[in-house]
């Protein structure tokens, strides 16, 4: 454990905090992505299916159920509880084009050709591209919610800051894994124009409310 996992897991959590809040308080899931969510709790359930078989740390235990418990309650609410408000139109892209790709990549560049570790990989290629359904939303739609921006800013600090942990253990403990390094390389990447976007608006907002 260091700080840059460390405060990239609180960004991480604060993400899904940002967007289960959105969703309860508004009775609404409008402007949200259930088929990007659906690939979050694969991502979830993949990587953490160790948790029945290996045990690291209390830490690590707690944050392993709480993304599946708070994954899982996020599909409920966007399927089930406020499925009349969710988007179907909009949130169009096909995740196949995802699953498939990852899963065969899984097979053929992993660190063992073992169940468990195939899976953990698999989670790895699939969280890299998983947010591309709600930011093909956002770009079909044409702009995001206040509290969208700040849902998809959370996460996409949470990554960034997974690239400097990586970066961290390299240089403190000489270790180095390359499929996860590229993956979190790719999925930082993703959310670079959202960045921009995101800080040019607040930096807009800001010099609105500044005195005259």
């Amino acid at each position: 454990m260091n700080i840059f996992r460390l405060v990239a897991d609180l960004a991480h959590v604060v993400a899904i905090l940002i967007l289960l809040h959105k969703i309860w308080k508004s009775r609404s899931c409008a402007g949200i992505s259930g088929k990007s969510q659906i690939l979050f709790a694969i991502v979830y359930f993949m990587r953490y299916l160790d948790i029945l078989t290996t045990y690291v740390s209390l830490y690590n235990s707690i944050m392993k159920l709480l993304f599946l418990i708070a994954s899982g309650a996020t599909l409920y609410l966007i399927y089930r509880k406020f499925k009349a408000t969710y988007d179907h139109n909009h949130d169009s892209f096909r995740i196949g084009y995802l699953l498939v790709p990852c899963a065969l990549l899984s097979l053929f560049f992993n660190h063992e050709l073992a169940v468990l570790e195939v899976l953990w990989t698999f989670s790895i290629y699939l969280e890299s591209v998983a947010i591309l359904p709600q930011l093909f939303m956002v770009a079909k739609t044409g702009e995001a919610e206040s509290i969208t921006s700040h849902y998809l800013f959370a996460l996409g600090s949470y990554r960034a800051l997974y690239v400097c942990n990586w970066i961290y253990r390299f240089i403190a403990e000489s270790h180095f894994d390359l499929i996860a390094i590229i993956s979190g390389i790719v999925q930082t990447i993703l959310y670079c124009d959202f960045f921009y976007l995101y800080i040019t608006k607040v930096l807009q907002s800001r010099q609105l409310k500044l005195p005259t």
